[in-house]
Order: C-alpha cells, then structure tokens, then sequence
C-alpha cells in the first residue's frame, strides 16, 4: 500500500505547478491586455463602420440642448442638469453662484448645488483610450443645509466666467488638437468676446506656447495652469467642456452667433497673421505660377520618390515646396508656409490637418493609401475641407503604387481582400494599411493630377 501511495506523492507538485503556470499565463495575459488598451490602441479603437458613426452622427437632441437667444445654448439655464451631453463625444457642465477651482486637488466647490458631479471635460467620450489621460474633476455643493464639504478661501477673485477645457487626451496630435480641442473651443467661446478665463488642464508648456497667439483672441486673460495651480480662483460662473459638433466643424444652427468653420479660419488669419484671403491661379503677387507644397513624413505612409514627384511638379509650372511638420515646427512660420501655396499634397495624417492655414480656394489633395481607407479620408479631410472653402481632390494609391506590393506576396490575404481586414477593426486596419505602408505615386498621374488641381484654382 505504501508503494501505491508514492506516485500520487509526485504527482502532487506537479499539479500545483501546472496550477501555477495557469495562473501566471492569466495574470500574463490580462497584464498584456491592459498594455496593449492603454498603450497600443489609437484615436480610432472601433471597426470602420463604427468609427464613422462616431465621427459624424452625434444624435443632438436640439429640442433639449438648444435655447433661443443670441447666446444659444452657451447661455446658462437653471432648468437643465448641472452637467448633461451636448453630444456623443462633449459633455458640459455650467453654474452660476459662488464657484471655488481647487485646480491642485481636482475640486470645484458650487454653491448652490444639488448634487456631487464628476466630469472629464475633453470632447472625446466616446473613446475610452483617450480619456483615460484625461483628468477628472470633482463638483462639490457647499453651503447647504445637508452639505459637508468645506470650501477653501478665495485666493484669487475674477469677475470673468471661467471655461475649464483639457488638453490631455490624443492632443498632441495636430488632427486631434483640432477636432478634439482648439475647433470645440472655438465654438463654445467666441461668443464671450474675449471675457472668460481658460482655464486649462493637462497644460503642457509647449503645446499652450503653440497656441497661445489663437488664446489671445479668444480670452483677454493668460491661460491657467489648473492642474498644478496652487491658487484657489473664485468665480460668479463656470462652464466645463467644450461642445463638438463634427470632426473639424462647426454646425452654425447649433453654435452662439451661428458661427462657422470660416469664421474659425478667419481668427487664425488673425493670430498668426496671415496674408492671403485667397488662392490663385498664377499664385500669390510677384510670382507667375502655383505654388505646391507637398507635405513630408519621415516614418509610414512616406513619399519614396518625393525628389521625383517635386521635379515633376516644378516641369509642370508649379513653384515647389516640401516641409515636414512636427510638434516641434514653429507654427506661426509653418502657418505663413502654408497660406503661401495654393495647393497642397499629402498622404493621409495629421499634417493634412494644417488646411486649416490654406487660402480660400485652394486645392488639397489628399493621398490616400491602398487598403479601402475612402471612409477615413472622408471623415477626417473630405468633409471637414468643404466647410474650409477648400477644393478636395482625392488621389487613391493603386497596389502598384504601395510598397505593400513588395512586402506581401502576389494573391496575398491583405491585398486582395482589404475590407475583409477592416471587419477585424481598427487595429488591423491601422497596422496593416497605415504602418507599414509607404508610396511611389505613378509620375504621370500625378501631374495629370496636379493639372486638374490648377483647373480648380481661380484666376486673379
């Protein structure tokens, strides 16, 4: 008997050890998912038919939100919650009374107010990637009766309202600073004429240094460090989170003063003094042809024969300019860049986004690259350059002109059934048709491209 008892003996650790390596395979494996959502996902963590829902239809209920006035729905009424969705992706929250920002512990302390509120005011709720890094502030009621919290003292006393916005998020990202931040907040202060405070969490120095020419129109104060702000400022009233309306754009029925994208581009001339109104055809005074500028990257989606591809244009009459954006490109200069052609190119990105600095009337080509992507050049550049008065031209890259024809074999899976990859979602679109791929545009249709570009410009 003794002897039978042995084996089970060995088998013992051996099954507390197959216990243990399940365990830490679990552990592993949930470790590796919370990476890869927090770190690895993107600003479009949804499959394609989802992401373009997201981006355009925000189901405003316009009954509830929208007042009549000429403040619109920036005008604050005691009738709606403290905090309430003016969209899918914005949240806002508004009061008026004795208002105390505790921006070094997250707290605003309201009075009156009925209830505790908790809010993240950047206009990306959808995305739960995003807004993880966005920080949360806390509405406390004081002075009621049933009230326990304990304001601190006033520190710093303004007569202005305070508008409360985050840059944490995708900002950072030239696409994302304008869809998410800078257009939002347009639209949700310009109507203040210049008397509100900004007060900004997640500041980075050099991204508010960035943007800080478009600040000063907007506000006739200097931007708030909230977050790390050691004052208490007190307030008469609040309002917390910009109000987005579509990806780059304004609705003018549903924006104070029924302001417009136009509008938008307008104050950029002004803050980062830009010269010319208007593109041309013989490009801009002194000179007797069109500008091209062709927008360079470094990493995916590069232009292969740039040098080529600028050679062709100048054969073609264009005056040629490449430039790179980055975070660290001075934008006044890149702005002035910018404004100064009259027709621009580039692969899909965020340096597409700086259209928001081309004349009225220009040309932007969008390079799109192969892999079904249509829908994404639409949401993020097509649809937004309409209401830029920028002439859209789309330039779809065939496989003979994507590198991914050298990276995969002919009859490949990812070749030859593209949105058979997109069902997989937007991980697999990106690494698949983003990442990895650079192009060689064909030189014959793209100067045939850049002709029928000239076609769209007008004459002086």
């Amino acid at each position: 008997m003794a002897a039978m008892k042995q084996p089970r003996g060995r088998q013992e650790p051996r099954r507390m050890g197959n216990a243990a390596m399940v365990v830490t395979m679990l552990v592993s494996l949930c470790v590796l998912t919370y990476i890869k959502a927090r770190y690895c996902s993107n600003p479009f963590p949804k499959p394609a038919e989802e992401i373009e829902a997201a981006e355009v239809d925000e189901d405003y209920d316009s009954s509830r939100y929208k007042l009549s006035g000429p403040i619109g729905e920036e005008d604050f009424d005691p009738t709606r919650p403290t905090c309430y969705n003016t969209s899918k992706r914005s949240e806002r929250c508004a009061a008026v009374g004795d208002i105390r920002v505790d921006g070094n512990h997250s707290k605003i302390y309201i009075s009156p107010l009925t209830r505790t509120w908790r809010t993240k005011p950047y206009a990306r709720l959808h995305d739960p990637v995003a807004m993880d890094d966005v920080r949360e502030y806390t509405l406390l009621p004081f002075g009621g009766r049933n009230d326990t919290a304990v304001p601190p003292l006033c520190t710093v006393n303004h007569t202005a309202p305070a508008f409360l916005f985050s840059n944490g998020g995708f900002a950072g990202n030239l696409y994302h600073d304008y869809t998410d931040v800078l257009v939002p907040l347009f639209t949700s202060t310009s109507h203040f004429g210049g008397e509100v405070v900004f007060l900004l969490s997640g500041m980075k120095d050099w991204w508010n240094e960035k943007f800080t020419p478009l600040f000063r129109l907007l506000s006739n104060y200097d931007v708030v460090d909230v977050d790390n702000d050691r004052e208490v400022h007190c307030f008469s009233r609040i309002v917390i989170g910009a109000t987005f309306h579509r990806a780059m754009g304004i609705d003018p029925t549903r924006s104070p003063g029924g302001v417009t994208v136009a509008d938008f581009k307008r104050l950029l001339r002004r803050a980062f003094r830009l010269e010319r109104a208007v593109a041309s055809r013989s490009g801009a005074p002194r000179r007797d042809r069109p500008r091209l500028l062709i927008i360079s990257r470094k990493s995916s989606r590069r232009f292969l024969n740039e040098r080529a591809m600028a050679k062709a244009a100048a054969a073609a009459r264009f005056d040629v300019r490449i430039a790179e954006p980055d975070n660290h490109t001075d934008t006044p200069n890149f702005a002035r860049l910018v404004n100064s052609a009259d027709v621009m190119v580039g692969v899909h990105g965020a340096g597409l986004t700086n259209m928001v600095f081309l004349p009225s009337r220009a040309v932007l080509i969008q390079v799109v690259p192969f892999g079904g992507l249509e829908w994404l050049a639409r949401v993020t550049f097509k649809d937004p350059a309409r209401d830029m008065d920028v002439n859209y031209m789309e330039y779809n890259v065939s496989l003979e002109e994507s590198s991914l024809r050298d990276l995969y074999p002919e009859g490949h899976f990812y070749l030859k059934h593209p949105y058979d990859v997109h069902k997989k979602g937007w991980d697999a679109i990106k690494t698949t048709y983003l990442d990895k791929q650079n192009v060689r545009l064909n030189l014959t249709r793209f100067t045939k491209t850049l002709e029928q570009a000239r076609d769209l410009l007008p004459t002086p």
